[in-house]
Protein backbone atom coordinates (compact mmCIF):
# COMPACT_ATOMS: atom_id res chain seq x y z
CA UNK A 1 0.00 0.00 0.00
CA UNK A 2 2.60 2.63 0.65
CA UNK A 3 4.45 1.92 -2.49
CA UNK A 4 1.04 2.20 -3.75
CA UNK A 5 1.00 5.52 -2.60
CA UNK A 6 4.31 6.44 -3.36
CA UNK A 7 3.93 5.52 -6.97
CA UNK A 8 0.36 7.52 -7.52
CA UNK A 9 2.49 10.73 -6.01
CA UNK A 10 5.32 10.68 -7.99
CA UNK A 11 3.12 10.28 -11.08
CA UNK A 12 1.18 13.04 -9.96
CA UNK A 13 4.05 15.03 -9.31
CA UNK A 14 5.04 14.23 -12.57
CA UNK A 15 1.48 15.06 -14.44
CA UNK A 16 1.52 18.70 -12.52
CA UNK A 17 5.09 19.60 -13.88
CA UNK A 18 4.39 18.85 -16.98
CA UNK A 19 1.19 20.91 -16.94
CA UNK A 20 3.48 23.74 -15.86
CA UNK A 21 5.87 23.32 -18.43
CA UNK A 22 3.37 22.98 -21.14
CA UNK A 23 1.27 26.61 -20.23
CA UNK A 24 4.37 27.91 -20.18
CA UNK A 25 5.63 26.95 -23.26
CA UNK A 26 2.20 27.98 -24.21
CA UNK A 27 2.02 31.45 -22.81
CA UNK A 28 5.87 31.81 -24.44
CA UNK A 29 3.93 31.24 -27.84
CA UNK A 30 1.65 33.07 -27.69
CA UNK A 31 3.91 35.95 -27.01
CA UNK A 32 5.53 35.87 -29.94
CA UNK A 33 3.21 37.13 -32.95
CA UNK A 34 4.09 34.84 -35.87
CA UNK A 35 5.37 36.49 -39.62
CA UNK A 36 3.08 35.26 -41.91
CA UNK A 37 4.62 35.22 -45.61
CA UNK A 38 3.76 34.35 -48.62
CA UNK A 39 5.20 30.73 -50.53
CA UNK A 40 7.41 33.33 -52.63
CA UNK A 41 9.55 36.08 -51.31
CA UNK A 42 12.44 38.26 -51.89
CA UNK A 43 15.35 37.55 -49.87
CA UNK A 44 18.20 39.65 -49.56
CA UNK A 45 21.56 38.09 -48.92
CA UNK A 46 23.42 40.24 -46.15
CA UNK A 47 27.10 40.07 -47.13
CA UNK A 48 26.04 41.23 -50.91
CA UNK A 49 22.63 42.80 -50.62
CA UNK A 50 22.06 40.28 -53.54
CA UNK A 51 18.07 39.84 -53.97
CA UNK A 52 16.97 36.52 -55.14
CA UNK A 53 13.56 35.58 -55.31
CA UNK A 54 12.87 32.35 -52.33
CA UNK A 55 10.37 29.53 -52.20
CA UNK A 56 8.83 28.61 -48.52
CA UNK A 57 9.01 24.71 -48.63
CA UNK A 58 7.22 23.31 -45.50
CA UNK A 59 8.11 20.01 -47.45
CA UNK A 60 11.82 20.85 -46.89
CA UNK A 61 13.85 20.39 -43.15
CA UNK A 62 16.99 22.45 -44.09
CA UNK A 63 17.09 25.56 -46.75
CA UNK A 64 18.71 25.78 -49.82
CA UNK A 65 20.95 28.15 -52.00
CA UNK A 66 21.93 28.06 -55.27
CA UNK A 67 25.57 27.62 -55.98
CA UNK A 68 28.21 25.90 -58.02
CA UNK A 69 31.94 25.10 -58.33
CA UNK A 70 31.94 24.24 -54.52
CA UNK A 71 35.18 23.17 -53.39
CA UNK A 72 36.12 22.16 -50.01
CA UNK A 73 39.46 23.46 -48.29
CA UNK A 74 41.33 23.74 -45.06
CA UNK A 75 41.95 26.99 -43.11
CA UNK A 76 43.36 26.94 -39.64
CA UNK A 77 42.27 23.14 -39.26
CA UNK A 78 38.68 23.59 -39.48
CA UNK A 79 36.78 22.38 -42.86
CA UNK A 80 35.98 25.52 -45.38
CA UNK A 81 34.06 25.49 -48.35
CA UNK A 82 34.87 27.60 -51.63
CA UNK A 83 31.26 28.43 -54.00
CA UNK A 84 29.66 31.10 -56.79
CA UNK A 85 26.49 32.31 -57.26
CA UNK A 86 26.43 33.46 -61.30
CA UNK A 87 23.79 35.68 -61.12
CA UNK A 88 22.99 34.72 -65.14
CA UNK A 89 21.52 32.01 -64.03
CA UNK A 90 18.76 34.02 -62.18
CA UNK A 91 18.44 37.48 -63.51
CA UNK A 92 16.33 38.98 -60.48
CA UNK A 93 18.46 41.98 -59.90
CA UNK A 94 17.47 45.03 -60.39
CA UNK A 95 19.69 46.91 -63.22
CA UNK A 96 20.16 50.88 -63.78
CA UNK A 97 22.78 50.45 -66.85
CA UNK A 98 23.88 47.87 -69.50
CA UNK A 99 25.14 45.52 -67.70
CA UNK A 100 24.59 41.99 -68.22
CA UNK A 101 23.57 39.63 -65.65
CA UNK A 102 25.89 37.22 -67.04
CA UNK A 103 29.00 38.76 -66.52
CA UNK A 104 28.48 39.02 -63.33
CA UNK A 105 29.95 35.93 -60.88
CA UNK A 106 29.94 36.23 -57.24
CA UNK A 107 32.72 34.08 -54.92
CA UNK A 108 31.88 33.15 -51.38
CA UNK A 109 34.04 31.32 -48.78
CA UNK A 110 32.02 29.50 -45.33
CA UNK A 111 33.13 27.25 -42.72
CA UNK A 112 31.28 24.12 -43.07
CA UNK A 113 28.64 23.23 -40.77
CA UNK A 114 27.95 19.83 -41.99
CA UNK A 115 27.34 17.84 -44.89
CA UNK A 116 24.14 16.09 -46.15
CA UNK A 117 23.36 13.22 -48.06
CA UNK A 118 20.58 13.70 -51.07
CA UNK A 119 19.12 10.87 -51.87
CA UNK A 120 18.34 10.79 -55.75
CA UNK A 121 15.72 9.40 -57.72
CA UNK A 122 17.06 7.42 -60.85
CA UNK A 123 20.84 8.81 -60.33
CA UNK A 124 23.55 8.34 -57.65
CA UNK A 125 23.24 10.00 -53.75
CA UNK A 126 25.17 13.25 -53.87
CA UNK A 127 26.57 14.23 -50.85
CA UNK A 128 26.16 18.04 -50.31
CA UNK A 129 27.80 21.00 -48.06
CA UNK A 130 26.33 23.08 -45.23
CA UNK A 131 26.59 26.70 -44.38
CA UNK A 132 25.58 29.16 -42.46
CA UNK A 133 24.12 32.46 -43.93
CA UNK A 134 22.80 35.21 -42.67
CA UNK A 135 19.97 37.19 -44.69
CA UNK A 136 16.91 39.43 -45.08
CA UNK A 137 13.43 38.93 -45.65
CA UNK A 138 10.34 41.06 -44.61
CA UNK A 139 12.36 43.64 -43.21
CA UNK A 140 14.06 41.50 -40.83
CA UNK A 141 17.52 39.95 -40.71
CA UNK A 142 17.53 36.06 -40.28
CA UNK A 143 20.47 33.42 -40.20
CA UNK A 144 19.82 29.37 -41.43
CA UNK A 145 21.76 26.60 -42.63
CA UNK A 146 21.65 25.97 -46.71
CA UNK A 147 22.63 23.53 -48.17
CA UNK A 148 24.47 23.90 -51.29
CA UNK A 149 22.80 23.06 -54.69
CA UNK A 150 22.84 23.51 -58.41
CA UNK A 151 19.78 25.00 -58.68
CA UNK A 152 19.95 26.54 -62.05
CA UNK A 153 17.66 24.49 -63.75
CA UNK A 154 14.34 25.91 -60.54
CA UNK A 155 12.51 29.11 -61.05
CA UNK A 156 13.89 29.96 -57.18
CA UNK A 157 17.46 29.85 -56.36
CA UNK A 158 16.90 30.17 -52.69
CA UNK A 159 14.50 27.30 -50.79
CA UNK A 160 13.78 28.15 -46.95
CA UNK A 161 12.78 24.92 -45.19
CA UNK A 162 11.28 24.00 -42.15
CA UNK A 163 14.29 24.82 -39.98
CA UNK A 164 13.88 28.35 -40.62
CA UNK A 165 10.15 28.69 -40.37
CA UNK A 166 10.73 27.06 -37.00
CA UNK A 167 13.28 28.69 -35.40
CA UNK A 168 12.10 32.23 -36.27
CA UNK A 169 8.00 31.63 -35.95
CA UNK A 170 7.17 32.13 -39.34
CA UNK A 171 3.86 30.69 -41.12
CA UNK A 172 3.10 30.24 -44.66
CA UNK A 173 0.17 30.84 -46.62
CA UNK A 174 0.36 28.67 -49.40
CA UNK A 175 -2.32 30.76 -51.55
CA UNK A 176 -0.32 33.86 -52.16
CA UNK A 177 3.28 35.39 -52.59
CA UNK A 178 4.99 38.36 -52.12
CA UNK A 179 2.90 39.07 -49.07
CA UNK A 180 5.60 40.30 -46.75
CA UNK A 181 4.92 44.07 -45.59
CA UNK A 182 8.52 45.33 -45.45
CA UNK A 183 10.92 44.95 -47.76
CA UNK A 184 15.03 44.53 -47.48
CA UNK A 185 17.48 46.79 -48.79
CA UNK A 186 19.25 45.46 -52.06
CA UNK A 187 21.96 46.53 -54.31
CA UNK A 188 22.04 47.38 -57.95
CA UNK A 189 23.59 45.25 -60.55
CA UNK A 190 26.55 48.22 -61.16
CA UNK A 191 26.99 47.83 -57.07
CA UNK A 192 27.77 44.05 -57.16
CA UNK A 193 29.70 44.22 -60.43
CA UNK A 194 31.84 46.52 -58.75
CA UNK A 195 31.96 43.67 -55.80
CA UNK A 196 32.39 40.83 -58.06
CA UNK A 197 35.56 42.52 -58.59
CA UNK A 198 36.82 42.93 -55.36
CA UNK A 199 37.63 40.28 -52.78
CA UNK A 200 36.10 36.77 -51.80
CA UNK A 201 33.27 37.31 -49.91
CA UNK A 202 33.76 35.82 -46.47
Amino acid sequence: MRFLNKTVLVTALFCFSTLLYSADSDEHRENRTPEVLGFVEWVVMKDTALRLKSRLDTGAKTSSLHAVNVEPFEKEGEEWVSFQIPLGDHEDQPTEGEIEHESIILEFERPVERTVLIKRKGAPSQRRYVVRMEFCIGGSIHETQFSLADRGRFSYPVLLGRRFMRDDHILVDSTDSFMASKECDYSSLEELAEESQAQVIR
